[in-house]
């Protein structure tokens, strides 16, 4: 017959709190926490208040957590995809033949119109054509950037015009070296050159713009376990149905200067065949 004293009562509801807290525990053991890193589109500041929003709202709906982690640039921030430090990231900075060994996985990209890359200069420039640029410096987001940098530098060198590179950091830097004077042209992606446009007011004009690309890709490392992979690819994808979804959207493409709510659809990587083409005729350099 079970005990009906006060100290067997008191007995069995400490057994049922200690069993309590060890299934919370348990689960909270499970859930599981993930860097991820986006490459550097825009200055620190304005990459933290577009991504940090969306990561909060993804780790909430897929019940997995995931984790900001972005370098000083845009090299430093592939730098830990590199180095294994990393399990999710949102890049074009894996597609060479040599990183896609590593078994990085597209899971989506942003529902964004193609993007171009585009070799800009104040709308007010004297500049009008690229050989006016030989022999000037020229700015560029950083030696990672492919669609910023290395599929314009390309043009340059298919173009025989040398010019003196100069690095930003991101593309808001290198912006900013343009507007200060420092560099005559820069090297840039045409959203974020809409985007400085919105947020800065400033205008440009096109001197090249290249063939249409997808914007960049959402990605997971081989070693995120599949169920959680599928968790966070539902979460991003499902965002646009969602009425709090859309709200957080709304806000981080105000944010990055976007001209309306981007969301994110699923992808298998097919799309991103131009940038595998790039890499078999590319300069050794940008290899």
């Amino acid at each position: 017959m079970k005990s009906r004293s006060p100290a067997g009562i008191a007995l069995r509801a400490i057994v049922a709190i200690a069993a309590a807290t060890a299934a919370l525990c348990s689960v909270a053991q499970e859930r599981r926490t993930y860097q991820f890193s986006p490459v550097n589109q825009y200055g620190i500041n304005v990459t933290a208040a577009y991504w940090n929003p969306i990561l909060s709202y993804v780790s909430a709906k897929s019940g997995v957590d995931l984790k900001l982690k972005i370098g000083r640039t845009s090299a430093d921030t592939t730098a830990y995809v590199l180095a294994n430090e990393v399990e999710f990231v949102f890049s074009n900075h894996l597609f060479s033949p040599e990183r896609e060994k590593l078994g990085w996985r597209v899971l989506a990209r942003r529902d964004a119109p193609p993007v171009h890359g585009q070799i800009v200069v104040p709308a007010e420039s004297p500049i009008t054509e690229l050989a006016q640029l030989a022999n000037q410096d020229v700015g560029f987001p950083g030696p990672e950037a492919t669609i910023a940098y290395k599929f314009t530098y390309a043009q340059l060198l298919s173009r025989n015009i040398p010019v003196n590179v100069v690095f930003g950091g991101n593309m808001d830097g290198a912006f900013a070296q343009l507007f200060s004077g420092k560099v005559k042209a820069v090297g840039a992606n045409s959203q974020l050159v809409e985007g400085y446009t919105a947020r800065e007011g400033r205008k440009f004009r096109v001197l090249w713009s290249s063939e249409p690309l997808h914007d960049l890709a959402l990605m997971a490392s081989s070693k995120v376990a599949e169920s959680d992979r599928k968790a966070v690819a539902a979460a991003f994808v499902g965002m646009s149905d969602d009425p709090k979804g859309r709200e957080v959207l709304a806000n981080a493409s105000k944010t990055a200067g976007l001209k309306s709510a981007v969301g994110f659809v699923a992808s298998d990587g097919r799309e991103y065949e131009p940038y595998r083409r790039f890499y078999q005729t590319a300069p050794p350099q940008l290899r």
